[in-house]
């Protein structure tokens, strides 16, 4: 009986937790609205989408979530999009990309390893993996995971010519473009002060832009630390993830970030949670309708 209220308190957080960041989305999505800003109101709705994933997820795969890994999609959704994006904490806050991009490291690596996992006991794997095997699957998801997230801001920048991979200034740089002699030897400008760029605009005017403090890197050092801190994440789960297949009750606490198949029992309450959920839905809109005949 605790541990079934126990559970019924963390799912109670956890939807509050659902619930407030939805109302600060709907929230964002009217101001954006109101200031006639549909790239921002497009980020919004997206983001309501994506704040149902781990709930659909949930009913529609029978797959657990636990409420501190469901708790921490929200929240990084929101953190991601909301925050990042319509807010700019990515131009605000120095290391806010880095941070995101070590969680989803993370994250991906527990995902991966638990799939993993799920299948390496069940009886439809004759020979079971290694412990080192499962966490070097583990890694390789999260890895790949991360590089294809790397082409889609590649993708995005180039063909939606958004700046998805941050620009950085840098005073030096090495190249062997710059060679005078065409050899393959790289010649390095340091101490880089400014620089201008020469452009023609839509009126066929010459225009100069001058990047004050240095050279513009165009999304290769935002890309690299993008992919280093990622791997960093997925390095930090496979090796707890090894320990926890080592020594399950030692590790228990690694649970918390891992998906499970739900049991025959666990998909019956889920099953009676969304009918209630639903039932309630409709007797407040059928109160809501009787409300408003009644005025």
């Amino acid at each position: 009986m605790k541990e079934k209220t126990k559970n019924k308190i963390r799912r109670r957080r956890d939807i509050t937790v659902y619930i407030v960041l939805r109302a600060f989305v709907i929230f964002t999505l009217v101001m954006q609205i109101i200031h006639r800003n549909f790239e921002n109101v497009f980020l919004c709705v997206l983001t309501l989408i994506l704040l149902l994933l781990p709930i659909i997820i949930d009913h529609t795969f029978n797959i657990k979530l636990p409420t501190v890994l469901e708790t921490i999609i929200f929240i990084f959704i929101f953190a991601a999009e909301i925050l990042g994006e319509v807010y700019n904490f990515y131009g605000h806050i120095k290391n806010w990309d880095t941070i995101l991009h070590t969680i989803n490291g993370f994250l991906c690596a527990a995902i991966g390893f638990s799939l993993v996992d799920i299948l390496n006991q069940s009886s439809v794997v004759r020979d079971k993996l290694s412990p080192f095997f499962v966490a070097l699957v583990a890694f390789c998801v999260s890895m790949t995971i991360g590089v294809l997230w790397e082409f889609a801001e590649f993708g995005a920048d180039n063909f939606l010519k958004t700046d998805m991979q941050k620009d950085s200034i840098v005073t030096e740089i090495s190249s062997v473009n710059l060679n005078p002699e065409k050899l393959n030897k790289s010649v390095v400008l340091d101490n880089i002060q400014k620089t201008e760029i020469y452009n023609i605009d839509d009126d066929g005017k010459e225009k100069v832009t001058t990047i004050e403090n240095g050279y513009l890197d165009i999304g290769l050092i935002d890309t690299m630390e993008d992919l280093f801190v990622n791997f960093i994440g997925a390095v930090v789960f496979s090796i707890l993830g090894f320990l926890y297949i080592e020594n399950r009750d030692k590790y228990k606490f690694a649970e918390n970030f891992m998906p499970t198949k739900k049991t025959p029992e666990e998909i019956e309450i889920s099953k009676k949670e969304y009918e209630e959920f639903i039932n309630s839905r409709k007797n407040k809109r059928k109160k809501g309708k009787q409300a408003t005949q009644g005025d």
